[in-house]
């Protein structure tokens, strides 16, 4: 009795963005690749990929947009996790961003301009703390993205909304406001958002 071959392995190809050209890769590459995990955002020319998010992510994410929403005017739009063109080789994605409308183009649109971008909300994880609070902020200031909401958990496990707002002078954000509880702002339009909202999700 013969006994049967063993059959080998599918071999599938490995996707091109698993080997990073030595430079890194540029924004127009990274938004034509195929296969990347959800929500990967492109930084300094690398691959980030997400981690599994905590409750408090979800739950402030959708307060914050539902805010949102309610507040923005008819001219602006509301997104999340979409896309941003910062620069050559950055593609970063806002957990919350407030675009023009003229910026909508397509149902079937994948990423925005920096230069549409009004406002770029970046809800803090453990596995991202220096890029939420560090290298996305002076990117998205290097863009020229006026506004920036820093949001983070607080003692009480509430959202804390550190606002920014850009300094054209120095290219920088400077701090205007730390809010608990109530994210009440009358920039970049009249906002009024209970953040005490979580616990009753």
């Amino acid at each position: 009795m013969t006994a049967e071959p063993i059959s080998e392995v599918e071999q599938r190809p490995v996707p091109d963005w698993l080997i990073p050209p030595t430079d890194g890769f540029t924004a127009a590459e990274f938004l034509k690749m195929d296969g990347l995990p959800p929500h990967t955002e492109l930084i300094d020319g690398s691959l980030v990929f997400v981690s599994p998010q905590r409750d408090f992510h979800g739950l402030t994410m959708y307060v914050l947009e539902s805010g949102l929403r309610r507040s923005v005017p008819e001219h602006l739009r509301v997104r999340r996790e979409m896309s941003v063109v910062v620069g050559k080789r950055n593609c970063p994605e806002p957990d919350l961003l407030v675009l023009r409308a003229e910026a909508i183009e397509s149902r079937l649109q994948t990423s925005y301009q920096a230069d549409d971008v009004v406002l770029a909300v970046e809800v803090v994880s453990p596995s991202s703390e220096e890029r939420d609070r560090e290298r996305k902020p002076q990117l998205y200031a290097k863009a020229g993205i006026r506004y920036f909401w820093r949001v983070e958990v607080g003692d009480d496990l509430l959202p804390e909304v550190y606002v920014y707002e850009l300094d054209q002078a120095t290219g920088a954000y400077g701090l205007v406001g730390i809010h608990h509880d109530q994210l009440k702002l009358s920039t970049p339009f009249t906002i009024d958002i209970d953040l005490t909202e979580v616990d009753h999700l």
